[in-house]
């Protein structure tokens, strides 16, 4: 444990690691002074998803005023600022460069410590950053368009990996299926938002790895739904989708479950941009009533990226390890985790 991280230490965040370009201040590890977040969803819609070239350039374009805003929301002279941390992978490599080059000049310009932090660690901590009265062990749900992950977290920084997707992550297959109904971007709101009409009982689709184990697969349900609809071209699209969505929930609820029984967990924690999906938060709160054990749903401001995340994860790395290299640069396949 570094001395001089405490409940006075002040963060900022700087997270860029796809299509939003956000940052905060966070005090302790848990107190957010600020949070910015500038979202792209608007310039990548006509292109059905995200583009990276497109991404970082509007990160470039966003980067300064977004850390402007943050700094005088929380009304602070940048001077009081202790450490910058920011996300170096895993991500879009055009994006994660934004991000790093301008955590390290404000580093060095400040004469502050550097902080590198996993984009999926930070997803772990949006729980806390509103309710640090979480115990340890969790399992969380991180579920997001790039990953699907069932992780035990026995500490702060100590994390093993139970199960993930070997295909297709959660969020993937919610965009295509929402392309392919011509419902629109983003996909998981627009399949959120049309399963409210439709009937999720009106179509069996697989629920894939049912089988005991923890690791995850959507890629036969996205084909089953295609097939489904190209047999019955005038099959009711909210049908459609409220059953592919009841068949995603059904399969993740259940593996949280499994995986918090086997682990012994206190809670589960559901995290990544897919906990915003109102038919998971509502199934996975109604599993742990059932089961006896605390289901925390993060606010849906912090399901999605944002920086007051990287900048709590950023805080528990500069006290348990110290400041991060400046050599360090942007890494796009960061391994899922390093504990």
């Amino acid at each position: 444990m570094i001395m001089g991280v405490d409940s006075d230490t002040l963060v900022l965040g700087i997270e860029t690691s796809c299509d939003e370009t956000a940052a905060a201040l966070v005090m302790g590890g848990t107190d957010v002074i600020s949070s910015v977040v500038s979202s792209q969803i608007d310039l990548h819609a006509r292109f059905g998803g995200v583009v990276p070239e497109v991404a970082g350039r509007a990160h470039l374009e966003q980067i300064t005023p977004v850390v402007r805003e943050a700094i005088a929301d929380a009304g602070v002279d940048p001077r009081r600022i202790n450490a910058v941390a920011c996300t170096v992978g895993p991500g879009l490599i055009g994006a994660l460069l934004v991000g790093v080059s301008a955590a390290k000049a404000l580093a060095l310009a400040w004469e502050v410590p550097f902080v590198g932090v996993n984009h999926l660690e930070a997803h772990l901590y949006s729980a806390f950053l509103e309710d640090d009265s979480l115990e340890f062990p969790l399992v969380v749900l991180l579920v997001s368009g790039g990953h699907t992950l069932l992780i035990e977290m026995s500490d702060h920084g100590r994390y093993r990996l139970l199960g993930g997707t070997i295909d297709d992550a959660a969020g993937e297959a919610f965009d295509k299926v929402a392309r392919y109904l011509d419902l629109g971007y983003p996909g998981g709101p627009a399949i959120d938002r049309a399963a409210t009409e439709g009937d999720p009982e009106a179509i069996r689709f697989p629920r894939a790895m049912s089988d005991g184990g923890l690791d995850f697969s959507f890629s036969g349900l996205k084909t089953a739904v295609v097939n489904h609809v190209r047999r019955h071209p005038d099959v009711d699209s909210s049908d459609v989708a409220a059953s592919f969505q009841a068949a995603v929930v059904d399969v993740l609820v259940d593996k949280a479950r499994l995986a918090a029984e086997r682990v012994g967990a206190t809670g589960i924690v559901l995290g990544g941009g897919v906990a915003a999906n109102s038919a998971l938060r509502r199934d996975l709160t109604a599993a742990g009533e059932a089961d006896g054990r605390r289901v925390f749903l993060p606010g849906r401001e912090m399901c999605t990226d944002n920086a007051a995340m990287i900048a709590a994860a950023g805080w528990h790395r500069l006290r348990d390890d110290g400041p991060s290299p400046l050599d360090l640069g942007a890494v796009p396949s960061m391994p899922i985790l390093e504990s």
